[in-house]
């Protein structure tokens, strides 16, 4: 353990004490580095958050929000200053704890192991079942470009293959991961910059249409547009899940988590008040290709929808890339302190391949059951979960944060400082409770159900432990060992 010049305090270790203040300034390669596993630097882990805030469905945003009328933008600009809000305050907690697992751990230093396990399993949910939704997704803008979605086989082999491809980019190592991942990022923002940007020389406000088309009070409008959108700023926790592996994570986190979510938050506004003013809003609202009826408005002809349907490809790959990173992170974390099972804390190449493997079979198994149950109904309602089951790590390390600012000793705390945090914990805590809130309540209902099914993982974990069998560290301790010999 590197040591930071402070003598840590022993306590009696507990499944519900709440860990100790780390004291190494950023975790420890495994000694898995190499070639093949670099650790990120400012720029990648940028595009890490940005890439995995802007998947795909920025393609299909301005016609989602467009029957609510201008209204939904007021919404917009909400949820952005509550997602800058959590990514300040993910800067915070990874600047003080800047360890792989990001919401487990702070969650877990905080308020002991079940809290921290929850956030990880809540997390790992998340991140399948997205991979499956964006894979069913991309498939719709592959069909563009080489027709695959005549038949339900050959659809479900291609969004099988846009999940594998960038799990074998995992396994190949986070080199890879990370190159992949600035590639692709650069690659999508061509053309939703050429829209943001070159739209605002097309704008016309008569194409805008009413304030409020939605029938409902202002209020309402607000709350009904912001349940849509509040999947889009899912992701702004991706540098903090994978501070292991970014250089000065105390330093570049908070800045990359920042920096990606201002900037995908900036991609987001320019890009759907460019279409609402260059579409005229009777047709934005049943446009299933919202910019490519943009592109098509500013520059005329028809090869909008090629180009943005590539785009959206490349999106989603990328957000794929990101995201399978991500859902072997938290469980490895998890692993490494006997909360998961052990096969999750194993590496390769910087990566944690058994997680990325089980990952991508649960997704994959997923979306075969989404192309041959018969009912779209019922994968729609898992990614309705998603989001209720992401808030559930967000609410945690929020909470952490709470409990950091009003444990701090009075007279080691500069007030100005305290206030200011105070302030951004409060709103980034209201923000997770809304995105809780617009998950819908059948949502919250099969995502409760998804936590109880953890509890009893938690349960068998747990009790491995008090065998010895699996202790915090991932090796049995003496003493358990001459008890399981006894």
């Amino acid at each position: 353990m590197h040591n930071t010049g402070t003598v840590a305090r022993s306590a009696p270790a507990s499944a519900e004490t709440p860990a100790a203040p780390p004291t190494v300034p950023a975790e420890d390669p495994h000694g898995d580095a190499g070639r093949h596993a670099r650790r990120f630097g400012l720029p990648v882990a940028t595009a890490l958050v940005m890439g995995n805030i802007i998947g795909g469905g920025i393609f299909l945003l301005p016609a989602s929000i467009a029957p609510y009328g201008t209204v939904s933008l007021v919404a917009f600009v909400v949820l952005t200053v509550g997602a800058i809000a959590l990514a300040l305050v993910f800067g915070r907690l990874a600047a003080r704890d800047p360890r792989t697992g990001g919401p487990y751990v702070y969650a877990r230093e905080a308020f002991g192991d079940f809290a921290g396990f929850l956030a990880a399993w809540s997390y790992w949910i998340t991140t399948w079942v997205s991979n499956a939704a964006l894979a069913v997704a991309a498939v719709g803008y592959l069909d563009v470009l080489i027709p695959v979605d005549d038949h339900r086989w050959t659809a479900c082999l291609a969004a099988l293959a846009l999940q594998w491809l960038p799990a074998l980019a995992n396994f190949a190592g986070t080199r890879y991961v990370g190159a992949v991942q600035l590639v692709s990022t650069v690659l999508k923002f061509v053309p939703l910059l050429l829209v943001a940007v070159g739209g605002l020389f097309f704008f016309d406000p008569d194409r805008l249409g009413p304030f409020n088309a939605s029938g409902h009070g202002a209020v309402g409008a607000v709350s009904a547009s912001a349940a849509l959108l509040l999947f889009s700023y899912l992701g702004v926790e991706s540098a903090a899940v994978s501070a292991g592996e970014v250089k000065n994570a105390r330093r570049n986190v908070g800045r990359a988590t920042v920096i990606g979510t201002a900037g995908a938050a900036l991609v987001y506004l320019l890009g759907t008040v460019s279409v609402f003013g260059t579409v005229a809003h009777d047709r934005l609202v049943s446009s299933s290709a919202p910019f490519s009826d943009a592109v098509n408005t500013m520059f005329g002809g028809s090869w909008g929808g090629t180009a943005v349907a590539l785009a959206a490809l490349v999106s989603m790959t990328g957000c794929l890339n990101g995201w399978t990173l991500l859902s072997a992170q938290t469980p490895y974390a998890a692993a490494r302190d006997g909360l998961f099972p052990s096969a999750f804390a194993r590496r390769r190449r910087g990566v944690p391949t058994v997680g990325v493997g089980v990952t991508v079979v649960l997704a994959s198994l997923l979306t075969v059951y989404n192309y041959f149950s018969g009912s779209a109904k019922v994968f729609d309602v898992l990614v309705l979960v998603t989001t209720f089951t992401a808030t559930v790590p967000y609410l945690l390390a929020t909470a952490a944060q709470i409990f950091h600012l009003v444990a701090g000793r009075p007279g080691q705390v500069d007030r100005g400082r305290l206030v200011r945090d105070s302030v951004i914990t409060a709103v980034a805590a209201a923000f997770s409770v809304w995105l809780m809130a617009g998950a819908g309540y059948a949502a919250v209902y099969q995502g409760v159900l998804f936590l109880f099914v953890g509890i009893i993982v938690y349960a068998v974990m747990a009790a491995r432990r008090q065998r010895g069998l699996a202790p915090a560290g991932g090796t049995p301790t003496a003493e358990a060992s001459a008890v399981e010999t006894a």
